[in-house]
């Protein structure tokens, strides 16, 4: 069963987690960054770029926000640089812990419906399935990120969740 401790769980992980790789991508100059490592979304940027779009419109479905424009082929180019893109992770970083904080079991049950554009139809799943689906997204990206950080020579980070800070600050 989801509950919210797990979404609490999460969220925190989340905000670790890019904290830690916004530091890293830190020390990388804008080539290095913005080069295409092979990836499936290309560069670094190109890959941060698609876990913000993807929390994004995680995010607008959860909380009923504005979701971002464009469609997965265009979430590569949400920001063009690392400090653009570091500012708008802060904030989004702040909007998963709001309401991660303040989701209810009652939110995480049952199903979510939406019109899906990556597969062309509407689409019913299961609530827990989607937030769960929301977190793994971002670590299965964010391993891609590190691979290619360590690669191109930079400095990996912790990302073991067992080795999460039990105290914040998350942000």
């Amino acid at each position: 069963m989801m509950t919210p401790d797990y979404c609490r769980m999460m969220a925190r992980y989340n905000a670790w987690q890019n904290k830690q790789m916004k530091a890293a991508l830190e020390a990388l100059d804008h080539e290095t960054l913005t080069q295409d490592r092979g990836a499936f979304f290309g560069s670094i940027l190109k890959t941060a770029n698609h876990i913000l779009w993807g929390d994004l419109i995680w995010m607008a479905k959860f909380d009923g926000g504005e979701p971002p424009s464009g469609g997965i082929p265009g979430s590569v180019d949400l920001n063009p640089t690392l400090a653009a893109w570091s500012a708008d992770r802060f904030r989004t970083d702040a909007r998963i812990l709001n309401w991660a904080r303040r989701v209810q079991t009652v939110e995480l049950l049952g199903e979510m419906r939406w019109y899906s554009g990556a597969m062309g139809t509407n689409v019913a799943v299961p609530t827990p399935q989607c937030v769960t689906h929301f977190f793994n997204h971002q670590t299965h990206h964010r391993g891609q990120i590190h691979a290619m950080v360590t690669a191109a020579g930079g400095t990996g980070w912790n990302t073991d969740l067992v080795f999460m800070p039990k105290d914040g600050p998350w942000l």
